[in-house]
């Protein structure tokens, strides 16, 4: 599938068919996120992959009731990837972390992978560490980023509005108006 036509159709999917993944698909997916570029090379990033029924519904106990995604996490949605970082594993440069950029992008590759393999994610980062932690024992050096329901979708989410060019891109300084033509 070509990269730009992926960019463009990923949608955030929270229902999903019960229809199994295939493992060599979910291998796929997660070499692709594998791949993703990291601060020194260090790919401080872990996945956890969740299929137990119990293991979804207690990860499910860390997304709040008015999260759009409870329902994917703990009952629809076939699997349930964990995103795990290890913050010394990354930098720090004026304050920044940038274990949640080098994960954030492992991510993003995976749910990009995911949706040209017909599959779909979501990401969710709205749930409690604590209890998310619990549920997949994550040793205490590792903080939970995020965490995606993956599977096929019930139906496509339609396109949403996004902003216009000349609202998020200036030329030379912050406010000079960019035409791209």
């Amino acid at each position: 599938m070509d990269i730009y036509k992926v960019l463009k159709e990923r949608r955030s999917v929270r229902k999903y068919k019960s229809d199994p993944v295939p493992d060599e698909t979910l291998k796929r997916i997660l070499e692709a996120a594998q791949l993703a570029p990291s601060w020194s090379n260090m790919q401080c990033w872990r996945f956890i992959v969740v299929r137990d029924p119990k293991r979804k519904e207690q990860l499910a106990e860390s997304v709040p009731d008015k999260n759009p995604a409870i329902k994917a996490i703990g009952q629809t949605a076939p699997v349930v990837i964990v995103l795990c970082a290890d913050p010394k594993a990354s930098g720090q440069q004026d304050n920044k972390d940038y274990y949640l950029l080098d994960s954030g992008l492992a991510m993003q590759q995976l749910m990009l992978a995911a949706h040209a393999e017909g599959l779909g994610t979501c990401w969710v980062a709205w749930f409690d560490e604590a209890k998310a932690r619990e549920a997949c024992a994550v040793p205490p050096d590792y903080r939970v980023v995020a965490l995606t329901p993956l599977g096929f979708p019930e139906k496509q989410p339609s396109e949403k509005p996004r902003k216009e060019l000349g609202e998020i891109v200036f030329t030379e300084e912050w406010g000079n108006q960019t035409k791209l033509d």
